[in-house]
């Protein structure tokens, strides 16, 4: 039940899973995908740690909220919406001092947080430095699988990068034809100061990112863009170029002369 609740986001995971396990699952870690309550619902591991993993509860289907195992990777970066990494004697419970939980949160293409990333290990020589790289490699598997997932939600849109200071951000809005903002990451969200509100009204990107002034738009101006990409379609020919948008030859020229534009040779 849990799984079937998150399936879209899981199969969009599979790749960014696969290449986390790559990278750590050499030094015995173990990676899970868990749902917005703490509950694993997809995983990777060798199959020589299965045993010890599985008698540790880093399995499908138990639950790491903090209500179940107070503070410890998966439940508190549910409840701390933030990227975190619970080593050793962190864990509230005493049964889960020994292992290592870093941890990153996956939001949907709403904003809304959806999953959680971990990366375990029970292994007694794993370094503080090496977990400060899992940690790197968690987070930057997240933002893959964030952005896959958001592109998957609009198929049909332009997806643009939020220029933002934090390059590892996942920023994103989703752009229709009409150069409207349909969609937002959370990332992008808060840095642009866009609400649900903003969302359900028309929001031009030109004015969320600031550069409306930068392009003065006016109907002249699309209307220019519009001529001249019929022409390049029509590779320069002119009757193929109207008969494209609708319009008799002569309709078109006259608009070509009045917008000042020449044909290509």
């Amino acid at each position: 039940m849990a799984r079937q609740e998150v399936e879209s986001l899981v199969q969009v995971a599979q790749s960014s899973l696969d290449r986390l396990y790559l990278a750590v699952g050499g030094v015995g870690c173990c990676v899970l995908l868990a749902d917005r309550n703490g509950i694993p619902v997809e995983r990777r591991g060798s199959a020589g740690d299965d045993a010890t993993f599985c008698s540790w509860g880093l399995w499908p289907g138990t639950s790491w909220s903090e209500e179940s195992e107070g503070t410890n990777g998966i439940g508190t970066c549910l409840v701390e919406q933030r990227a975190v990494t619970i080593h050793r004697d962190q864990h509230f419970l005493t049964r889960n001092t020994l292992l290592s939980c870093t941890t990153a949160p996956v939001y949907d293409h709403e904003g809304h947080l959806a999953a959680a990333l971990d990366v375990s290990s029970c292994r007694a020589d794993l370094t503080e430095s090496f977990v400060n790289l899992i940690a790197i490699a968690a987070n930057d598997a997240a933002t893959r699988i964030e952005a896959e997932y958001f592109r998957l939600a609009y198929p049909r849109a332009r997806i643009l990068v939020v220029p933002v200071a934090d390059k590892g951000s996942r920023a994103l809005i989703a752009v229709d034809a009409d150069d409207l903002v349909i969609g937002a990451t959370r990332a992008a969200r808060l840095a642009l100061g866009i609400t649900q509100a903003c969302m359900r009204k028309s929001l031009p990107a030109a004015d969320l990112l600031g550069t409306a002034e930068k392009a003065i738009e006016s109907l002249a101006t699309a209307e220019r863009g519009v001529l001249q990409r019929a022409l390049a379609r029509a590779d320069g020919n002119v009757t193929a170029a109207a008969g494209a948008l609708g319009m008799s030859r002569a309709t078109f020229y006259r608009k070509l002369q009045r917008l000042d534009l020449h044909r290509a040779n």
